[in-house]
């Protein structure tokens, strides 16, 4: 770039210096306040003030980026003019600050306005780092140099891993012997790749250096080694120095050298300028400019930066993710890089951060990097794709990497010549990096006249070799051992470093590496997270209805409980959910503390905060929050079900429920934090939660637990809180014995002295039981230790706290990066065809021909045409258009370009054409052949996406396959179908990974694989019509990039129409293409037309309407900034919409759009409309092909099918083993009952893991729905048919464990009834999961009703209150709908059927008879009432009594009967039926695909 940007308007524009200082000075923070920009200084008092009001009355366009692009040269120099103006006035200022008496400030009194002394402030303090002033351009802030030497990078690589199945879950499960040596260093370790090899180099302050090689040829991991992470890494040798600081040393500025990764990772919810404000929070330096507050600070650095980006718009719009609308993609990057900036570090690493930017964005941004690089003199390294000549001339250094060895390292101008001069050919137009990128390419480098591999490089280590010969090489070393020479003697330098990185530092961090204290940490998280919590208002306002429901549900089912017997176990129950139920309002924290890893590491490593003040701060937000949402809480149940009414009563009852849902929240990070994956989180919860339940002396009293499990009480949360909750409730209150609990009662009962109460802790002759008494006999608590037991929970939870930020600090996951890729196992097959496919590639090789021998032939003729296309879309207040007017066609053996600014509506149109949109109003014709397209368009269309959506469980051959199978007619012969995937495979160079599991983007494949196997699971469709492409070449390298530019040329001359939307494309990528549709912001069309060789149709058009082009502008680039897309203005004073609306090429386009419809009529008509069909398949077909591709999925989710597997042997031993080998006692009835009661918990295991996997398929489903693969009737077949054998394994396990370990009993007719009941209710609980989720636009939302499902289902079943005791309302209907009813009744009575009972001899009620009487008179018409129960002794007058006689005695006063149990079974099954019913209903009609 030379000399100044220049822009129509531009010329003499009065107060450029405002541009500068809001635009590009402040781009770029320097130390202590490099943050506060001149705005900051300039705000420092009135003189500044007024002195902007007179500039910006000059300049009428006032300080946005309207009128200007950025220039580097300009901005320096306007920088400096800055500085003159501003000092004095700044000088000004301090003398009057002084003169207020400022007790920081004052240090020598007044001083005049000219006084120029070391304590003085002036601009640069503020903008360069707050040192000594009196050197003009005296600097001395943190100015630091890189040199590394020899570096090499080793990690593991080379293993290769074959696919998970669920069996491998098991072995894995078993194996401790491999986790427990690589434990201790002793693993087997995978094969050790060298990453980089043996690099050497410097960077100088100020120096920018690009950094040039193909995916996965090391340039990542040079950026993150050069910015000191080396984690991940097995090892990092060489010398690498900062300054003088060896890489050891530098930890200690860990902020100082920063790397921004290539995905944007940002908490959803926060708006833009949140997620700004939080890192300047936590970068505040030390150091002010006087006049200005922390506030004013922020909110003019946030000013800055967005001006900067051009994303003022987007302040107050939430940054959103792949989940959560948001910016778009492009506006998303930039925020990143605004963040970066914050940091204020010395040391930049920038992986690929243009991708997602259009081409006048990125060359925006790198110019900034280049303003701040030479102002603050930063050392700043850049990894770019897909680079312009014009953003490489920015640039001093480049660095090619190939296969990890360095094959040049020296200035850009010489880059270019020095691979000539190796023998390496250019082709025509092909920019500097392409080329020298292109010369590491096996396939792509072509040899100049003479050269061949035989005497020039032709690998990796020929290349480096050629280098190590090469005078750069030699010239590199001299810099080298200069740039160490002057280490010595610059030590000034490097002290002037530590001193502005020290003095940046606030109170409380002067020791540390971060710029805040820890308090101070704390309060900047405090703030977020409450702003989180407050903005995430369907979660907030769900959680609260959720509590308020259930608080109202639980206090009419317990309305009014008395003072009485019949009431104490009730009360009991009442006492426990609630716990409960607020306990596990905390198990949300299990996901969101491991989804927010990824963010807390990025943190980290910008050095913003310590992990551990994340845990602190979140804390005491979410007790704030929990402790208003429990106090609503507990006033509804608490008053509604009449518990003990005094205020100390009640503050007790809110304080313990409150420390168990914090001791709760505590514990659930702590596991998140443990766990490397969520499948492990959930089994580690499963076990430990079922424990902290089963032990906590409700479901079975302290006394009757077995020894060993008792000791889990005293660590116990929930234990110690409900012992304390009874003994508040119970310890002072005096319990009537209710005629039920009397023994013996009826007609002729009535003296109380010959009476005994059966409750727990009762006195014979006396109808009162103190409650002390009941609790201390029944559940063996005393109400002495409530307050002991508290003083537990607080140790509990403090110890959970110091557990939460110890781990916190040093537990790492998932920091390492993108794991290795994952194989399917080879059969035969898969070997034959790999080995083709490389001997396929090896003679394209040896050829040099790019396959012309692919006799491609696409039989297309149809014409797609649109006319006045309008797309408004509702928005809060109305309505807005996103395409306005558009006119255009796509017809066969053309490929169009569209193109256009981020947001000017590029995938808007292509999803209007594809027939995607379901929501807004399309109004305009789109025509095939003059006609609307008709049922088969979707399918005869392909559609290749710009998000990668994929089954992450299939190959990349499975999934062309797939798509083969289904989309191509059905009558094409499968081997014919499978053959053209091998051809899309070849062409797309996808051989090596062609048995690769697709993954995630965190695990799987590359990004740009995935974008191969996009445009590959398209192409194997074989479109009939069209394809459409968004964006296919984002995320790319320039090769990669140009390879499927030239495929899809070659795919339009074999008569396919192509229309796709392209970013950054260089001169030689746009020349493949033969149409461009040119859209700008509000979707108007700016040009539709030609291209031409050399793009001459597209430069005279735009020459025609003055905006020339120099010859050697890129003119893709040109274009967008000559109608205003970037930063920079529009070219003449027209809007270019409104030029092409009046051009006589509109009306050529109109003209030849009508001769399209009418020619391609007559073709049309002859078409015969009884053959078009929706789906190219029979429903038949499509089931067996999804079906199986569902089963392998499943059957390659080991995680989540062992999880489950898992968790219902866990849950059924751990019960079995709580209540092992029940007697015949009276307590083991209850015992029973409870053990029955514990199927209730499989829908809570179930739901949260059916519905997320329901919700991960439905996405692919969504898409692959779109292109018509397959019926949404298919789709949900395959997903219930793929849940049945695991359900019946499950079942089986869970049946075994939970009937024979407590000893039921064992014949058939009872065994065989117990197990058909757990199987229904598996297969209830999965059929509800996925019910729920197909009703739920997200897994979020589905989540949110299992609690009330769940609690609402256990509570009405009639155990935790007996029918009998229920209120009227909730009897009537829902007692009868709850499923969980008919398998209680069904359960206890086939369980207690005809069982006897014998007392142990502490259950016995003791009584005495009437004198004269024995107990057998004394007792004979209460047995002849129907009394239950027997006497020990019926000859004697010292009664012992046993409440009953027979189990089903026991199950009469729940109102059971023996006789419905098949009825019972009979509903629950018709229960399973509806969820079927409800499930294929709710797919077929709610489409959630909202687009």
């Amino acid at each position: 770039m030379t000399g100044r940007d220049v822009h129509p308007g531009d010329q003499d524009t009065p107060g450029s210096i405002l541009h500068t200082n809001n635009d590009t000075a402040t781009t770029t923070f320097s130390e202590n306040s490099r943050l506060p920009s001149a705005t900051s200084a300039a705000i420092s008092s009135d003189l500044i003030t007024e002195e902007w009001e007179r500039a910006r009355q000059s300049n009428p366009n006032g300080f946005s980026l309207v009128n200007t692009g950025i220039s580097v040269e300009q901005a320096q120099a306007d920088f400096a003019e800055l500085q003159r103006e501003i000092s004095g006035l700044s000088r000004a200022s301090r003398v009057n600050s002084r003169r207020m008496n400022d007790p920081e400030k004052a240090t020598k009194g007044d001083v005049t306005g000219s006084d120029t002394s070391d304590e003085d402030f002036d601009l640069e303090q503020v903008l360069r780092g707050g040192l000594d002033a009196e050197r003009e351009a005296g600097i001395k802030p943190k100015h630091i140099g890189v040199y590394w030497q020899d570096l090499t990078v080793k990690g593991l690589g080379g293993m290769t891993n074959y696919v998970q199945t669920f069996p491998d879950a098991f072995i894995n499960f078993v194996d401790y012997w491999t986790p427990f040596m690589s434990l201790i260093g002793r693993g087997q370790k995978g094969t050790e790749a060298t990453l980089l090899d043996g690099f050497s180099g410097v960077v100088n302050p100020g120096e920018m250096v690009l950094v040039l090689g193909r995916p996965g040829s090391g340039c990542t991991t040079f950026l993150k080694s050069i910015a000191n992470q080396r984690y991940g890494y097995t090892s990092v040798s060489g010398e690498v120095l900062y300054g003088r600081f060896t890489h050891k040393e530098f930890n200690e500025y860990r902020g100082e050298a920063v790397y921004n990764q290539e995905d944007d990772i940002h908490h959803a919810t926060l708006n833009v300028e949140q997620t700004l404000g939080f890192a300047i929070d936590t970068k505040v330096p030390n150091k002010l400019p006087a006049g200005t507050t922390k506030a004013k600070f922020k909110s003019d650095v946030i000013a800055t930066l967005l001006k900067m980006f051009n994303i003022e718009h987007t302040r107050h719009t939430v940054v959103g993710d792949a989940l959560i609308r948001g910016v778009s993609g492009g506006e998303r990057k930039r925020v990143s890089i605004a963040e970066m900036m914050i940091t204020n570090a010395c040391v930049l690493s920038w992986d690929n951060s243009t991708r997602g930017l259009d081409a006048s964005t990125a060359l925006d941004f790198v110019k900034s990097l280049r303003i701040q690089t030479n102002l603050y003199k930063t050392s700043t390294f850049v990894s770019l794709y897909q680079a312009s000549e014009n953003i490489y001339k920015l640039f001093d250094k480049v660095l090619v990497i190939d296969s990890g060895k360095q094959v040049y390292f020296g200035p850009t101008t010489d880059a270019r010549s020095y691979f000539e001069g190796l023998g390496f050919l250019p082709r025509p137009r092909q920019t500097t990096p392409d080329y020298v990128t292109g010369c590491t390419d096996e396939f792509e480098r072509e040899y100049s006249d003479g050269f061949s591999p035989r005497n020039a490089p032709h690998s990796p280590v020929t290349l480096a070799e050629a280098f190590e010969k090469s005078k750069y090489s030699e010239r590199m070393r001299n810099e080298m051992s200069d740039y160490k020479s002057r280490l010595e003697t610059e030590t000034a330098q490097h002290e002037d470093f530590r001193l502005a990185v020290k003095e940046s530092k606030r109170r409380g961090a002067k020791r540390s590496v971060y710029s805040v204290g820890f308090h101070q940490q704390v309060w900047a998280l405090m703030k977020r997270q409450f702003v989180l919590k407050l903005q995430d208002k369907l979660g907030l306002s769900l959680s609260w209805l959720r509590s308020i429901i259930i608080a109202i549900v639980l206090g009419t089912l317990y309305l009014n409980l008395g003072q009485t017997s019949a009431s104490a176990f009730s009360k009991g129950g009442l006492l426990f959910i609630s716990l409960l139920f607020n306990a596990f309002q905390a198990f949300s924290e299990l996901g969101s503390t491991m989804t927010g890893r990824p963010i807390v590491n990025k943190h980290k490593a910008y050095a913003f905060h310590r992990p551990s003040a994340l845990w602190i701060a979140q804390i005491f937000v979410d007790t704030a929050f929990s402790a208003a949402q429990i106090l609503v809480f507990s006033i509804i149940v608490y008053f509604l079900t009449n518990l003990s009414r005094t205020a100390g009563h009640f503050f007790t009852f809110y304080l313990l429920i409150l420390v168990g849902n914090i001791a709760m929240t505590l514990y659930f990070r702590i596991i998140g934090c443990l766990s490397p994956d969520f499948d492990y989180a959930i089994k580690f919860a499963v076990v430990t939660v079922t424990l902290f339940i089963l032990t906590s002396g409700y479901l079975i009293q302290y006394q009757s637990q077995q020894v060993w499990l008792r000791w889990i009480f005293w660590i116990n949360a929930l234990g110690l809180s409900f012992a304390s909750l009874m003994a508040n409730e119970f310890g002072g209150s005096q319990l009537t014995c209710s005629s039920e609990s009397l023994i013996p009662s009826g007609s002729g009962y009535n003296d109380i002295s010959y009476q005994v109460c059966t409750l727990a802790g009762s006195k014979p002759g006396t109808l009162a039981v103190r409650g002390a008494d009941y609790i201390t006999d029944g559940f063996t608590y005393a109400p002495k230790d409530l307050w002991r037991n508290f003083g537990i929970i607080v140790g509990i939870v403090v110890f959970f706290l110091i557990m939460n930020v110890v781990l916190g600090e040093f537990v790492k996951y998932g920091m390492g990066g993108n794991q290795a890729k994952v194989f399917a196992r080879p059969n035969a097959e898969r070997t034959a065809l790999n080995e083709a496919l490389n001997n396929k590639r090896l003679q394209r090789q040896k050829s040099r021909t790019n396959d012309e021998d692919t006799a491609l032939r696409i039989e297309s003729s149809s014409i797609l045409t649109w006319e006045n296309l309008n797309y408004d879309v509702p928005v809060p207040g109305g309505t807005r258009r996103l395409l306005n007017n558009v006119f255009g066609y796509c017809r066969p053996g053309q490929l169009t370009a569209l193109m256009g600014a981020s947001g000017a509506g590029k995938t808007t149109l292509l999803d209007v054409l594809a027939a995607r949109k379901n929501i807004g109003v399309i109004q305009g014709d789109i025509f095939v052949d003059g006609s609307k397209p008709g049922k088969e368009f979707q399918r005869s269309t392909s559609y290749a996406e710009q998000l990668d959506m994929h089954d992450p469980t299939q190959t990349v051959r499975e999934a062309l396959r797939f798509s083969a199978d289904l989309r191509q007619s059905f009558e094409t012969p499968q081997s014919e179908k499978y053959a053209y995937v091998e051809e899309i495979i070849a062409l797309l160079e996808m051989e090596h990974i062609a048995d690769c599991i697709i993954g995630t983007p965190e695990a799987g494949l590359t990004v740009e694989q995935r974008k191969r196997v996009t445009i590959g699971v398209e192409l194997a469709a074989k479109p009939q019509l069209l394809l459409f492409l968004d964006e296919p070449t984002s995320g790319l390298d320039s090769q990669s990039a140009f390879n499927i530019v030239r495929f899809l040329k070659k795919l339009a001359a074999a008569g396919q129409a192509i229309l796709c939307t392209i970013h950054q494309p260089n001169a030689a990528l746009f020349e493949n293409f033969d149409r461009l549709l040119l859209l700008q912001r509000g979707g108007r069309c700016v040009y539709f037309g030609d291209i031409g060789k050399d793009a001459h149709v597209l430069r005279d058009y735009l020459g025609r309407h003055n905006a020339v082009a120099g010859p050697s502008d890129n003119i893709a680039e040109y274009m967008l900034e000559a109608i205003g897309a970037g930063s920079s203005a529009r070219i003449g004073n027209r809007d270019w919409a409104d030029i092409w609306d009046d051009s006589p090429e509109q009306a050529n386009v109109k003209d030849e759009i009508s001769q399209f419809k009418e020619t391609r009529k007559q073709a049309a008509a002859q078409t015969d409309l009884s053959l078009q069909k929706e789906y190219a398949s029979p429903l038949s077909h499509q089931i067996k092909t999804v079906v199986r591709r569902t089963n392998v999925s499943y059957w390659r989710s080991p995680n989540y099918l062992f999880t489950r597997v898992f968790n219902h042997i866990v849950i059924a031993l751990l019960t079995g083993l709580t209540y092992l080998q029940l007697d015949d006692s009276r307590s083991s009835l209850q015992y029973k009952v409870f053990v029955m009661f514990q199927i209730t918990v499989l829908p809570a295991l179930l739901l949260p893991q059916v519905e997320l996997m329901f919700v991960i398929k439905r996405a692919i489903f969504f898409r692959e729905q779109l292109s018509k693969m397959y019926s949404s009737f298919t789709f949900t077949l395959s997903m219930v048919i793929a849940e049945l054998p695991y359900s019946i394994l499950c079942s089986v396990l869970f049946f075994l464990l939970l009937y024979f370990i407590p000893g039921f009993q064992s014949e058939p007719s009872r065994a065989g009834y117990q197990y058909f009941m757990i199987l229904i209710t598996e297969l209830f609980a999965v059929s509800l999961g996925q019910v729920l989720a197909a009703i739920s636009p997200s897994a979020f939302v589905s989540s949110q009703y299992d609690p009330f499902i769940v609690i609402t289902f256990a509570l009405f079943c009639g155990v935790t209150i007996p029918y009998p005791q229920m209120p009227g309302f909730w009897k009537a209907w829902l007692y009868q709908l709850d499923p969980f009813t008919r398998l209680i009744s069904g359960t206890i009575t086939t369980a207690l059927h005809g069982l006897t009972v014998k007392c142990a001899p502490h259950e016995l009620n003791l009584f005495t008879a009437p004198p004269g009487q024995t107990c057998g008179s004394y007792m004979e018409n209460f047995f002849a009432a129907g009394g239950s129960g027997y006497l020990v002794n019926n000859n004697t007058n010292s009664c012992e009594y046993c409440a009953y006689s027979l189990g089903d005695q026991f199950y009469g006063a729940f109102e059971y009967t023996f006789d419905t149990r098949w009825r019972d079974l009979g509903i629950f099954i018709a229960f399973v039926a509806s969820n079927t019913i409800i499930l294929f209903t709710a797919t077929r009609f709610l489409n959630w695909n909202r687009r």
